[in-house]
């Protein structure tokens, strides 16, 4: 997809979510909206490096998107990054499937995180776009830490579009608005 199907420059409404599966192209595309915006951009990582594999990886999406973005690490504490950030800046968090993730590993109440995290978004005075995957179209997992999580998500991706002004799916690199109106 090109930069072209985005005007530039425009305005970010307070809260985009940006939803797809793996590889879908939704973190792409949440960068190029953050791109097009003429503003500071501010990533939010919420990913660990547990392996060689994740480490490769991680350096590989700074190194692709380059020096003009400062990057905030909070695999958990993703309220106060989000908070800290300034208004002049265009905030992405990429992800929100991450962010869950490690929340529900280190077992921690789910439900207070997420209302802390949407309080946040709610106060930010920067637009924020973030990044989230859709979980719920596969099969009904095998166990229940993989059940629970996809539960998890689904209330929280709900959450997220229900606050947001934007929300796009991007499937096979095409975005689609479900809510709000495509830039």
């Amino acid at each position: 997809m090109t930069g072209s199907l985005i005007p530039s420059p425009f305005s970010l409404p307070a809260l985009s979510l940006v939803i797809g599966g793996a590889r879908s192209g939704k973190s792409g595309y949440a960068e190029r909206l953050l791109t097009l915006a003429a503003r500071p951009r501010r990533y939010i990582a919420t990913a660990e490096a547990w392996d060689d594999e994740m480490r490769d990886r991680i350096a590989r999406h700074r190194l692709d998107r380059g020096p003009a973005w400062t990057t905030v690490e909070a695999p958990l504490d993703l309220a106060a990054a989000i908070a800290a950030s300034p208004a002049t800046d265009a905030v992405l968090v990429d992800c929100a499937t991450l962010w869950l993730t490690n929340h529900l590993l280190a077992d921690h109440d789910l439900d207070s995180t997420t209302t802390a995290l949407l309080a946040a978004l709610a106060a930010c005075p920067a637009p924020v776009v973030i990044v989230t995957n859709e979980t719920g179209w596969g099969i009904v997992p095998d166990n229940a830490l993989a059940r629970r999580f996809r539960d998890a998500q689904g209330r929280l991706n709900q959450r997220l579009a229900a606050q947001a002004t934007l929300v796009v799916t991007v499937i096979a690199g095409l975005p689609l608005a479900l809510k709000g109106t495509l830039p």
